[in-house]
């Protein structure tokens, strides 16, 4: 409802005004301020009044906006320990280094980025020099997440200080030898080097803020002190367009992680040209952080425009500075002084009244070079401010040039992202800006030279020692191997190996109740990390709320409504599971912290992620990428999983393809377990081989369903079987001269099978063998291993081969999920093969009617099998069309 003149009212209206004269008073003195001093003055005192009682703690909506200008102004910030030129020389080096290997690298059509790491320089130098812990000293030091396009000037540092050689240098992008430098931070590739995978533009950010939670979370838990541990994420102004950066936003915030500083690199670019060309992402970013709830620090302006800012007496120039959109203010860094003075100073005559004050030098200095992430005094200062506000987390918007110090073709121009190469001339040009001691004689041959001042120079000597006092190398990540974990107590898979007896129990339940055991162990159970993205009650896990706890670091401010229940919801803050809320993305940033905390902190985690199958690989398959980068261990379960057996949930619940996606990730073990204790086996060896003495850098999926069935005891010599893939769970039986054929099946569809061996045998004297097979993918992992021996002149069968070898009749292969799973073995198979499978859009039916629709119920299966044999002359042709007709196909 709108007021008479068609206003909306305001929330105030909704309260009584206790004192309406002295309100009017002070609206009448804001109307005088306009009125004689105008609407700018006015808005200026209103800012300040909310900005005091901001720090006053009265109770007001935050400023979104302030002006653009720094933060800390010059006479706030704090005196800068260390020695300025020393470090100026220092990044001069590594400015050049990181220039020289892209360009050398050009040569052999492997690109590079320069642009990035120019323009960034100062933000990691001044961190590198004075505030990155390494893990050499308490605790686990600091975790640097690198903007990927900058890691040319990482590499460049590691040259200058003596990790890196000249060979690597020159083999940047060249790592088929062995030997070479990947392109962006990857630490499978250089895992002495990198942490963390940041080049998949969006998943940083995501990623730090988890990283920066889990850390807490292991401190509450009591399991590692990581007080002193602080996470940096270095980000790019147009990377914060990608979801996933701003997605956490307010978790970071809601948990108070002052643990926590992102550092965007605002120089006013993105890949193929203005970040916000009309208008100003500094503004928007300030916006939506501040209305996160974090502590915001503006770096924008060096020390060039401090005069500027004293002459401002009226204000014009900062109301100047909000006008002009980023794209103009792009143009001005590439534009002579005088287009500077007519087009920004000519706009109102005080702002051309104060440039008449200004030399064109001055000018120029100020709109080509000076901004608050060129000068280490400027950053400095934003890091300490970041280091010193405590109960939020704190984003650092430090405004820079893209290309600075490359020369007036690379400097804010549109292209210079692509841009992989400089020309001898520049290079020359740069030395003489970087005032780097590198003769025109090093030149002669055409090739560019890298530059170094000498393993005991002054240089290399400031840097070692600052980093020392720091804690050593960074970034680094922990290399040496972390102890086994001592294998749990038997009896928690002895509970799945004897099954259900008449019970029916659904493998999601089998899963849940082993891990439920394994949390009791004495030993290792503190040390799973249970992830669920608000489904717990689906999955049958609210028995863990109360006697695990949710993780809350404020643990439990409230009465819950279910107290007086056993499985009451209990919040914690020391709490095991982290129960993340609709977020898929920000569980599995979660798993991806914890899967790698053996390395990060030197604290072995056991986390499992339960979802819903269709939501995990399909929504978050990026993040699965960098958990495998990162070299993460641990256990993804997509529950209720396959195509059928989530009944009436239609079309987008209906999972047939997370095996195909998982199949793509060289790290994930894939498995479909059929019975609860195939699920016993398969933990029990993947805590063996991902946590035991000769531990792989390998992470497990597992599906598990929704269906309830009766489990039968483990038979005798299946283990084996069971891990490699495939193994024969039941002999079919008929008359002595049946035709014969081998039903492969994973998951609930072993179910379908064994009711089609039964149909075969009892309708039409037909012995089926049944498999189970636990993991298609493992057979086609061993297969193509198998493969590549061969190529090295080694002859080996694959398992899949010699498991079938000799087996009757042809093979028919079943699942719950696109046929193209279960055919990934289809070439190692002697025997004739055929599949059947759950391709197509789901539907919502009962499981029955589902199967059908499919063609992989039991009377289906059945018919298929007797059109192989009968394709084979082994049945009459007339008995495939007499088996659809009794079954109603």
């Amino acid at each position: 409802m709108t007021d008479p003149v068609g206003k909306l009212p305001s929330e105030l209206d909704q309260l009584p005004d206790r004192d309406a004269e002295e309100t009017a008073e002070w609206a009448a003195s804001l109307d005088a301020v306009a009125e004689h001093a105008g609407p700018h003055r006015a808005a200026y005192l209103m800012r300040r009044t909310l900005q005091h009682a901001e720090k006053a703690g009265v109770a007001l909506p935050r400023l979104l906006e302030t002006d653009y200008v720094n933060t800390i102004p010059s006479s706030a910030e704090p005196a800068f320990d260390g020695d300025e030129a020393m470090e100026a020389r220092i990044t001069a080096w590594n400015r050049w280094n990181a220039a020289a290997m892209v360009t050398r690298g050009s040569k052999h059509g492997v690109g590079g980025h320069i642009a990035t790491f120019a323009s960034a320089a100062w933000l990691y130098e001044t961190g590198f020099n004075h505030f990155f812990r390494g893990k050499e000293g308490d605790g686990s030091g600091d975790q640097l997440y690198i903007q990927g396009h900058a890691s040319p000037g990482i590499y460049a540092r590691a040259f200058l200080d003596g990790r890196l050689t000249e060979a690597h240098l020159d083999n940047f992008r060249q790592e088929a030898g062995g030997n070479g430098l990947p392109s962006y931070p990857h630490p499978r590739r250089l895992p002495w080097l990198w942490e963390f995978p940041t080049v998949s533009m969006g998943l940083g950010p995501l990623s730090a803020i988890y990283q920066a939670r889990f850390n807490r979370y292991l401190h509450n838990r009591g399991i590692k002190d990581t007080a002193n541990s602080h996470v940096w994420a270095f980000l790019g102004d147009g990377e914060m367009d990608e979801p996933e950066s701003t997605a956490a936003l307010a978790l970071a915030s809601r948990e108070q992680l002052d643990n926590l500083t992102f550092v965007i690199n605002c120089n006013l670019q993105r890949l193929d040209g203005p970040v916000r060309a009309n208008f100003k992402i500094v503004q928007e970013l300030e916006a939506q952080f501040r209305g996160a709830g974090w502590n915001v620090v503006k770096s924008l302006w060096g020390s060039a425009w401090d005069e500027l800012f004293q002459l401002d007496t009226t204000g014009a120039l900062v109301r100047r500075l909000r006008q002009v959109p980023d794209a103009q203010f792009q143009t001005y860094a590439t534009r002579d002084v005088a287009y500077i003075r007519e087009h920004f100073f000519g706009a109102e005559p005080a702002l051309a009244e104060l440039a008449k004050l200004l030399s064109d030098a001055k000018i120029a200095e100020c709109f080509y070079t000076s901004r608050g992430g060129h000068e280490a005094r400027k950053v400095y200062a934003a890091y300490r401010a970041a280091l010193a506000h405590k109960g939020a987390p704190t984003v650092i918007l430090a405004q820079t040039v893209k290309g600075y110090t490359l020369g007036k073709g690379f400097e804010s121009k549109n292209a210079n992202h692509q841009m992989k190469k400089l020309t001898i001339d520049e290079f020359k040009g740069m030395r003489d800006l970087l005032g780097l001691p590198i003769a025109d004689s090093a030149f002669e041959d055409g090739v560019v030279p890298y530059g170094h001042p000498g393993a005991d120079s002054p240089e290399v000597r400031y840097l070692q020692e600052r980093r020392a006092a720091l804690g050593g190398p960074a970034p680094a990540r922990r290399m040496h191997a972390s102890a086994p974990l001592p294998e749990p107590e038997e009896r928690a898979f002895k509970a799945l190996y004897k099954g259900s007896g008449k019970q029916e129990m659904a493998t999601t339940m089998a899963f849940v109740r082993l891990v439920k055991d394994l949390m009791r162990d004495k030993q290792t159970g503190r040390r799973w990390v249970p992830i669920v993205p608000d489904e717990a009650r689906t999955f049958g896990m609210e028995s863990l709320f109360p006697s695990a706890g949710i993780y809350s670091p404020l643990g439990q401010t409230y009465e819950p409504v279910d107290r007086d229940q056993l499985m009451y919801y209990k919040e914690a803050k020391d709490g095991q599971i982290l129960n993340e809320g609709i977020t898929e993305a920000g569980a599995m940033a979660d798993f991806i912290a914890a899967a790698t905390s053996y390395a990060t902190h030197g604290e072995t985690m056991i986390p499992f992620y339960i979802f819903y199958s269709m939501f995990g690989w399909q929504r978050t398959g990026d993040q699965m990428w960098q958990l495998a980068d990162q070299l993460g261990k641990g256990f993804i379960v997509g529950a209720t999983a396959g195509r059928t057996t989530l009944t009436g949930e239609g079309l987008q619940h209906a999972d047939g393809h997370s095996h195909l996606i998982a199949a793509t990730n060289p790290a994930s073990l894939n498995y479909d377990p059929a019975f609860a204790y195939e699920i016993a086996v398969i933990v029990k060896d993947g805590l063996r081989r991902m946590y035991g003495p000769d531990a792989e850098d390998v992470f497990y999926y597992l599906t598990v369903y929704n269906e309830p069935k009766v489990q039968p005891a483990m038979p005798e010599g299946v283990e084996e079987g069971i891990v490699k893939g495939l193994y024969r769970f039941n002999e079919g039986s008929a008359g002595a001269d049946a035709p014969r054929l081998q039903l492969l099946a994973s998951g609930t569809a072993i179910h379908w099978a064994l009711e089609a061996q039964r149909l075969l045998a009892a309708d039409w004297n037909v012995a089926a063998d049944v498999w189970s097979a636990t993991s298609w993918g493992e057979l086609r992992r061993d297969a193509l291993e198998a493969d590549e021996a061969l190529l090295r002149g080694e002859q080996r069968t694959p398992y899949v081969t010699r498991a079938l070898e000799g087996a009757p009749g042809p093979v028919l292969a079943v699942s719950d999920w696109m046929r193209q799973v279960p055919d990934q073995i289809s070439q190692w198979v002697e025997q004739d093969w055929s599949s059947l499978g759950t391709d197509g859009f789901g539907l919502s039916d009962t499981r029955d009617a589902a199967r059908r629709h499919f063609g992989v119920d039991a009377q289906s299966i059945t018919v298929a099998a007797l059109a192989q044999l009968a394709r084979r002359g082994e049945v009459p042709a007339s008995a495939v069309k007499e088996a659809r007709e009794r079954y109603g196909l």
